[in-house]
């Protein structure tokens, strides 16, 4: 049984078990792994038909439950959606075939006095976490987010405007344009906009 507050490694020990508890101890391996992940990581689109097990949907929960938040707040909720309820929740947006495609939809739930900010981050460590485990991911905006919430019957004040689809990558599965990045000259600036890096 799992204390209800055993700090990260006794979280880590609950959910995976002692014998796949993390070393801790810092390595720059271990860093230029991450620091690869977070580069490397792009929206596919293209899934396998293939159902995902409760054991790997619960590792994406416990990947967006251990997100931070501003204050600590954590004024979020997360439904996992599938089949029926998966195509209704769609509708809800306009470029929505991935989920339509996918096993399985997150949705990020924005709880009365939550911020986007911390959706944001919530999308990035669970399609981080994703990748990690060897998923697809792709985020999606539902454009009509009162749909959305009657869709998933929220409670007044929440809001639900994204979602992540998720599943085994497909056979194609490969990012939709291999463009890169800007340059940094033209996203980073030192002190003011426009003042070079």
């Amino acid at each position: 049984m799992c204390s209800a507050n055993p700090g990260l490694a006794g979280a880590y020990r609950c959910f995976y078990g002692a014998e796949n508890e993390p070393v801790y101890a810092w390595s720059m391996t271990q860093s230029n792994d991450r620091y690869a992940a977070i580069l490397n990581l792009r929206a596919l689109r293209s899934f396998r038909d293939e159902p995902l097990p409760d054991a790997v949907v619960e590792k994406l929960l416990e990947a967006a439950r251990w997100t931070g938040s501003s204050k600590n707040r954590q004024n979020w909720s997360f439904i996992v959606v599938e089949g029926e309820q998966k195509e209704r929740l769609a509708a809800c947006g306009d470029f929505t075939d991935p989920m339509r495609n996918s096993p399985v939809a997150l949705a990020l739930v924005q709880e009365p006095e939550g911020y986007e900010f911390d959706t944001g981050r919530l999308a990035q460590n669970v399609m981080l976490a994703a990748d990690a485990i060897g998923l697809a991911s792709c985020p999606i905006t539902l454009h009509r987010e009162q749909d959305a919430a009657a869709v998933l019957e929220l409670p007044p004040d929440a809001r639900c405007r994204y979602a992540i689809a998720l599943g085994y990558p497909g056979d194609d599965a490969k990012p939709r344009r291999l463009g890169g990045r800007k340059p940094r000259a033209e996203v980073a600036y030192r002190n003011r906009h426009g003042e070079p890096w």
